[in-house]
């Protein structure tokens, strides 16, 4: 079928819009007709780094719509149910077996490959193959292909638009402190970034029960957002040592998380740390740098790596939606509409910082 997608074309670092043609899904795919999309970080990293993804290739992959169409062996969902979509993952590996698909075995392949694992794709242009299956998705399209692994069904009384961001960046923000960290009640924690992903982790700090929540940013106007959805104290390291800082503000911390991808930034979350305690990182996107060994781990302080937030997304999604409804969770505040025909601002405002989410609208 005919589609409008954007495309990102070797050599560019903007999207163009234009037709293509969509198969019809297999006997375990689902057909979603988008009604919004989130711009997270990792599709703009695939955008401005040649060579990260085979292109031409639709990005996209915190998607949300309308089942239009499912293959025979899908039981999942049915034609006009709602649903958001996740991560992609096998099923059938030790984790996906665990129901730990952030941690499939064949999560690599399966989300940043380009196509389906038999290498087959069902996006072309004028005859020629497009890259796409993006997470699992594709999502900045009208239309695309899903697993019935990824998709998950959601309440129909709730607004696309306003699930759609729950897929990726917010799941793996909070996941990383309700699914892996933990942070007791009563404990202390430092978060650094206060991006979507960072606010998310700050919102789950403060249902988590701690009573210290450290927001660590360069911008001021992040930390202001950071304290108004739960931070306790926020900190901007420019010109002072990272560590100091923190202890300055609060003291040595029990949890920290790092959302930067900044070397330097986990070793000052380290070095703030309590002995035994550990620091999460979900990304290492800004920096080729590895993290080296840590002299203070000697004090039973850890890095533990966290992807996806250590999710299940079919129950995790759900939990989330939950919280937001009784209004624990107001991870709508950080969310900026954009029409489709917008998404190339829409990701030079979120480059910018100009504003946290963008919600693409179809």
């Amino acid at each position: 079928m005919r589609i409008e997608a954007a495309i990102a074309y070797p050599e560019s670092e903007r999207f163009v819009l234009a037709p293509a043609e969509l198969e019809e899904p297999r006997e375990a795919e689902v057909m979603v007709r988008l009604v919004a999309t989130g711009i997270c970080h990792t599709d703009l990293k695939m955008l401005h780094t040649q060579g990260a993804v085979p292109r031409p290739i639709v990005l996209g992959h915190e998607g949300a719509g309308i089942v239009s169409k499912v293959g025979s062996r899908v039981t999942k969902v049915r034609p006009g149910d709602h649903v958001v979509m996740s991560i992609n993952s096998c099923g059938h590996c030790g984790n996906c077996r665990q129901s730990m698909p952030s941690y499939c075995e064949d999560l690599f392949a399966r989300n940043f490959g380009g196509t389906r694992p038999d290498g087959t794709t069902a996006l072309s242009r004028e005859g020629e193959r497009l890259y796409g299956h993006f997470f699992g998705q594709s999502s900045f399209a009208t239309y695309c292909i899903a697993t019935e692994r990824n998709v998950i069904p959601v309440p129909t009384d709730l607004p696309l638009e306003t699930l759609a961001p729950l897929g990726c960046g917010i799941q793996t923000g909070a996941g990383a402190i309700l699914n892996v960290l933990k942070p007791q009640s009563g404990s202390s924690i430092a978060i650094a970034g206060t991006g979507p992903v960072g606010l998310s982790a700050i919102m789950a700090a403060k249902l988590s029960g701690a009573i210290t929540i450290v927001a660590v940013d360069t911008r001021d106007s992040r930390l202001e957002m950071a304290l108004a959805l739960g931070a306790t104290h926020a900190v901007n390291p420019v010109g002072q040592d990272l560590a100091a800082a923190i202890h300055s503000a609060c003291g040595p911390t029990d949890w920290a998380l790092d959302t930067t991808g900044n070397v330097d930034v986990v070793n000052g979350l380290v070095a703030a740390l309590n002995p035994r305690g550990t620091c999460g990182v979900v990304s290492n996107g800004r920096s080729a740098t590895p993290i080296n060994f840590h002299p203070l781990i000697f004090g039973g302080r850890s890095i533990t790596g966290i992807a996806q937030g250590g999710a299940d997304p079919d129950t995790f999604i759900p939990h989330m939606i939950a919280l937001h409804r009784e209004g624990k969770f107001p991870f709508d505040r950080m969310i900026t509409p954009y029409a489709f025909r917008d998404l190339n601002k829409a990701c030079d405002d979120a480059v910018s910082g100009k504003v946290l989410k963008p919600v693409v609208i179809f």
